[in-house]
């Protein structure tokens, strides 16, 4: 006698799939069912995968199936169902939950008490990383779910994450970071009165290329070298044990307590900075153009060819502009250390993308906000973003193919001090 074994391919499961998915719907049709909203087809199979899997929960908490005669004299039997409404990703849900005699059962998958199912609590937090507020996020739940959700749950909500926050601040970092970068934003606080409030953001690339944000400080816009020696001496303590160039604009004292935290440490007037400040002087629909005049000032293979690079491009917006030229000719001594680096180890300190992408998802969200009622809502907020960065990782991959060259670079300049991961 032979036996015939049936194979089941993926695409027999996806066959299987489509086919009930056309069964349902021309159900839902012939019954005159809507697709979605309360008592739509999605609804009502929303319910019906959570009750089967209370019900199996049930089943194993009990130890036998429903009306099985194991049951008799066990005792704990089911005992009836209770109706309630939890929040799910499609909008509230009614669903009915099993119970036993001797209110032992904990379900798991829809906890006693919990009223909303773990993917809304990832909406909310998706949302306020973007920089909506608990308004404009209650608001959007009432538009598109049809689901009412207070402001001070949505806040009850987003401050689950300052755990996580705390966590991530004190996390152990790199031993080696070829290049730190130490930038700022201006957030408004209210305190007593609405005042702006630096938040300053240390962005690492690690020695394979990816971008880390070590950590957001808030500041009050008078910092010195107390202040600066402290954060750094707290990433020193996190593991950070040597950095070859750390780029910051020149803020006070901030030099100085770069190298007393790593005495190696090179540190390199910010060129992002200073091409920001071009910007700044400039009607914007002349910015492009401008950053095409510029490439050639900080690409140079020589000082001698950045100046003539640079006398260049003053006289053709030093004329209209003339703040332009007063702001190159008084940071000159300061860019022109830039010129000794490898063209590799230039891109990586001129490379504004990778800088500029993290800043503007911060003004994002920031600028959203308007006004934040204290320190720790506006850190929150930004930590949400940073949490929501690059989510795809397409960003990590791109720097990470760039790397190579410049990690030869890096390796060559600062020899016996970059160690890179075997792994890559």
């Amino acid at each position: 006698m032979t036996e015939t074994i049936e194979v089941v391919t993926d695409s027999d499961e996806r066959v299987d799939q489509q086919a009930l998915a056309e069964q349902l719907l021309a159900e839902a049709k012939a019954n005159n069912v809507e697709l979605i909203g309360p008592g739509g087809l999605l609804n009502q199979l929303t319910r019906r995968v959570i009750e089967s899997a209370l019900e199996a929960e049930m089943t194993e908490h009990l130890g036998y199936d429903k009306h099985h005669p194991v049951g008799r004299g066990s005792g704990n039997s089911r005992n009836g169902v209770r109706t309630k409404t939890v929040l799910t990703e499609i909008g509230p849900v009614e669903i009915d939950v099993p119970r036993d005699t001797d209110s032992s059962f904990t379900p798991a998958i829809v906890r006693k008490r919990q009223r909303r199912l773990d993917g809304v609590n990832q909406i909310v937090l998706s949302l306020a990383s973007r920089g909506l507020t608990t308004g404009e996020i209650s608001a959007h739940f009432a538009e598109v779910y049809g689901a009412s959700i207070s402001k001070d749950t949505i806040s009850k909500i987003t401050d689950a994450v300052l755990e996580e926050m705390a966590e991530w601040s004190n996390r152990p970092l790199d031993p080696v970071y070829p290049v730190i970068f130490v930038d700022a934003i201006v957030v408004k606080v209210r305190d007593g009165q609405v005042r702006n409030k630096p938040m300053y953001v240390v962005i690492g690339v690690t020695v394979n290329g990816e971008r880390d944000i070590l950590g957001i400080w808030a500041g009050d816009g008078g910092e010195g070298a107390k202040f600066w020696l402290q954060v750094f001496t707290e990433i020193r303590n996190r593991g950070v044990g040597d950095v070859c160039i750390a780029v910051c604009d020149g803020l006070k004292g901030l030099p100085d307590a770069i190298t007393t935290a790593w005495p190696l440490a090179v540190v390199q007037q910010c060129i992002i900075h200073l091409i920001r400040n071009t910007f700044r002087y400039a009607s914007k629909k002349y910015w492009p153009q401008i950053a095409a005049d510029l490439k050639p000032v900080y690409t140079a293979a020589s000082e001698a060819e950045a100046v003539l690079r640079r006398d260049e491009f003053c006289e053709k917006w030093g004329i209209p502009y003339p703040a332009i030229r007063r702001l190159w000719e008084t940071a000159w001594s300061e860019f022109v250390p830039f010129l000794d680096y490898d063209v590799e180890i230039r891109k990586v300190i001129c490379s504004t993308n990778a800088i500029e992408s993290i800043n503007a998802r911060y003004r994002r969200a920031v600028r959203a906000r308007g006004h934040f009622p204290n320190e720790q809502s506006a850190l929150k907020c930004l930590y949400l973003a940073t949490r929501s960065l690059d989510p795809t990782g397409a960003g990590k991959a791109r720097w990470a193919m760039r790397w190579k060259p410049a990690l030869n670079a890096f390796a060559i300049t600062f020899d016996g001090r970059i160690n890179p991961s075997p792994a890559n």
